[in-house]
């Protein structure tokens, strides 16, 4: 079996990262998972949050939000998001004035629709924040 996977993330605009990896960890819609080497292949919807992988013994950390993931033959995990970024892409004062104003509208109370987009808006802002403060625990802001 082999010791490593390839780790493609993609997004409409560009190439995020692609690496081989020893482990993936990511956010699905029904809750995370993780993705060793020699995983049997699955398909599933991811959902915002942070996406990690260890490499050299080191974990990264990458914002993602929406799309799939495909891990096939046990040898590659393909992310397909709408939105993602590594960590160190991140601005943290961006996020806060997102966040800042999601809970603005939030607490506005208006129609139902805004409440939802207003919730959504939120959930990033802050999965963003989260991504960029792991990754400075571990170390591996570059």
């Amino acid at each position: 079996m082999a010791k490593e996977l390839r780790l493609e993330i993609v997004t409409p605009d560009r190439m995020v990262l692609s690496a081989d990896v020893e482990y993936v960890g990511a956010p699905g819609v029904l809750g995370e998972f993780g993705v060793l080497p020699g995983h049997v292949a699955f398909l599933s919807a991811l959902g915002i949050g942070n996406l990690f992988y260890k490499k050299g013994g080191r974990t990264y950390y990458v914002y993602v939000s929406g799309g799939f993931a495909e891990v096939s033959n046990g040898e590659k995990v393909t992310i397909l998001a709408e939105v993602a970024e590594r960590a160190e892409e991140i601005d943290v004062e961006r996020a806060r004035r997102a966040e800042e104003r999601a809970r603005q509208r939030i607490s506005q109370r208006q129609e139902q629709l805004d409440h939802a987009r207003a919730q959504a808006a939120l959930q990033r802002a802050i999965a963003r924040m989260s991504c960029k403060t792991h990754a400075q625990s571990a170390g591996t802001l570059g």
